[in-house]
């Protein structure tokens, strides 16, 4: 019995040194993407769903995710995709190559294709306009300085009342 106590506190000893991989700390900052209003190209024909394992990006196929194929858009392009017939639009990131029916200009993952509600329809009438991101500012000033509240009074800073008036 002493034989298995001894072994056993050694290895509950041992086991209490070790520590639990840290997972990043969630950023506070959501990123919010603005795009131009004026699309870069406008294109019009049929979309369609597809579903796949691979893409040709390399990155695993989601069925769920808001991606597209497209013959010629360099992979991580975003494009609006219109359905003419309801005016619905979605924003999907192109991810793949496709499609290879005659006549289609984007293939839809099963996501994007119900968000934009022509799931059920298969194929849908659709204009494309690829969008150009417009970089805003998303780290903190750094030349801000939080102030106490006497410093702000010592300041030339104007009250609140010399600003009302």
């Amino acid at each position: 019995m002493l034989r298995l106590v001894f072994p056993t506190l050694a290895v509950l000893l041992l086991a209490s040194c070790s520590t639990l991989p840290t997972q990043p700390p969630a950023s506070r900052h959501l990123k919010t993407t603005l795009y131009d209003s004026k699309p870069v190209k406008v294109e019009t024909g049929i979309a369609s769903w597809y579903k796949d394992k691979r893409t040709a990006s390399g990155e695993r196929f989601d069925v769920n995710a808001l991606t597209a194929a497209h013959k010629k858009l360099p992979f991580g392009t975003k494009v609006k995709v219109v359905d003419l017939k309801t005016n619905k639009s979605i924003i999907v990131r192109i991810n793949d190559r496709g499609p290879y029916k005659r006549g289609r200009v984007i293939d839809l993952s099963i996501g994007a294709a119900r968000r934009l509600g022509m799931y059920d329809r298969g194929i849908a009438k659709v204009r494309l306009e690829v969008l150009k991101e417009i970089p805003i500012m998303d780290k903190p000033n750094l030349h801000w300085k939080p102030m106490r509240v006497d410093e702000y009074a010592e300041s030339d800073s104007p009250t609140p009342r010399q600003v009302i008036r």
